[in-house]
Parts: C-alpha cells; sequence; structure tokens
C-alpha cells in the first residue's frame, strides 16, 4: 500500500495547478482516496464562498485519482456532473472519491465534497463521473491522427 500512496502522492505533485492551490493527499485505499484543500481567501468568489470552480476541481481530481486504482496511472477524466449542496465558507474541504464500477478501459465513480470547520462535516457537493484509460502512445506528446 506504501508504493501505492507514494505513486500518488508523486501524481498530485506533478500536476502544477494542484501544487498552486496546495491540494494534499489524506488517504488511499484499495478502491477509495480522500484529497484535502485547506480554504483560503483567494479561493474564493465576490460573496464570500469557495468558487464553484475550486470545489468542482478538487471532485474531478479525486474522481480522476480514485479511477487510477482501478485502471492504472495513465487514465484522464471523461465526464462527470456536479451538484452543489451548499457554500463552503472557510475550513478544510475533503473531497472522497470512490471506484462504483470498473471495466478494462473506464471506471465510473463518485465523490463527495465535504468542508470540515471546526470539527463538523458538512456536506458542500456531489459528482459522479467516467474516468477513461488512455490507450499507450496517447499523450501530450504524441500527436492523433487528426493533427
Amino acid at each position: 500500500m506504501t508504493d501505492l500512496v507514494d505513486r500518488a502522492r508523486g501524481a498530485l505533485h506533478a500536476q502544477p495547478f494542484s501544487v498552486l492551490l496546495g491540494t494534499e493527499l489524506m488517504h488511499v485505499g484499495a478502491d477509495e482516496l480522500t484529497l484535502r484543500l485547506p480554504v483560503r481567501d483567494d479561493l474564493k468568489q465576490q460573496h464570500g464562498y469557495v468558487h464553484g470552480g475550486v470545489i468542482s476541481y478538487l471532485a474531478d481530481n479525486a474522481l480522476t485519482f480514485a479511477g487510477a486504482l482501478a485502471l492504472g496511472p495513465r487514465v484522464v477524466t471523461g465526464e462527470y456532473k456536479i451538484n452543489y449542496l451548499r457554500p463552503a465558507l472557510k475550513g478544510t474541504l475533503m473531497a472522497r472519491a470512490r471506484v462504483v464500477h470498473a471495466g478494462r478501459h473506464q471506471a465510473t465513480c463518485q465523490c463527495s465534497v465535504y468542508v470540515l470547520e471546526n470539527g463538523d462535516e458538512k456536506l458542500v457537493a456531489l459528482a459522479q463521473g467516467t474516468v477513461n484509460r488512455l490507450q499507450e502512445g496517447n499523450g501530450p506528446e504524441e500527436k492523433s491522427p487528426a493533427n
């Protein structure tokens, strides 16, 4: 399990945007994981709530990392849907994602995003998505047949 945690942490640290935001990997299990992001003022929108794009990013990343647990490290999000349930004002965002079903080439995952404040957890958003395994040779440095 230590190797899996180290690889997941390495993948997270290889994402410049995740490093910029300060996202941390908190837990990795066989088919689930938790990402953490402390709320800061620069992550908020004009009404003082955490920006929906930040919550969406966290859910998307957690979904994709969960999918990677089932499909391997070369994965991308195929699609996802998110429902915002309540605003987050302060505290720490926690995104808990799990694999619901996995085939050979794609996995369906679900994610719950909570805000943890003064020891209380409140559900902020729910997301579900499809994670796709990349085929060998499919990467940003590779040209697709359409290019």
